[in-house]
């Protein structure tokens, strides 16, 4: 067997209006199409991939995303230029989003280059360019 990649991804906030408004403009900047959205969902479909954000049974304000528990990391996009990330950074600072590293390139693959930034609940977030297939053939 081997799969077809990653269908979709759900991310739960704390805070559903907030991280509603953060997505619903950072979602279709990159390209992802909303084909749900209700009172407590917000699901947006693209590059071959979903992402879907659902309020947490606890809404409340100290109810964030903490990194260094067990879950998620962090959830990278795969853009197709280097320049999309350039560009992706200009929005996240029209966006007032807290950036964590400006576009940069790193050691992780020859010519991976990425801004990593974070959503209203502390989600962090990635786009990342690797020329030609980089280790995903």
């Amino acid at each position: 067997m081997e799969i077809n990649g990653i269908a979709h991804t759900f991310l739960t906030a704390g805070n559903f209006p907030v991280a509603r408004a953060f997505y619903s403009q950072l979602l279709p900047f990159l390209g992802l199409t909303p084909v749900l959205d209700s009172d407590g969902i917000y699901y947006c479909v693209g590059g071959r991939t979903a992402v879907g954000i659902r309020a947490s049974a606890q809404q409340e304000p100290g109810n964030r995303f903490d990194q260094n528990r067990s879950g998620l990391h962090h959830l990278c996009f795969r853009v197709r230029q280097r320049e999309d990330v350039d560009e992706l950074h200009r929005f996240l600072l029209e966006l007032g989003a807290h950036i964590v590293h400006p576009p940069q390139e790193d050691g992780w693959a020859p010519g991976y280059y990425s801004v990593l930034f974070e959503d209203p609940e502390g989600i962090r977030l990635e786009a990342n360019f690797v020329p030609g297939r980089g280790l995903l053939s």
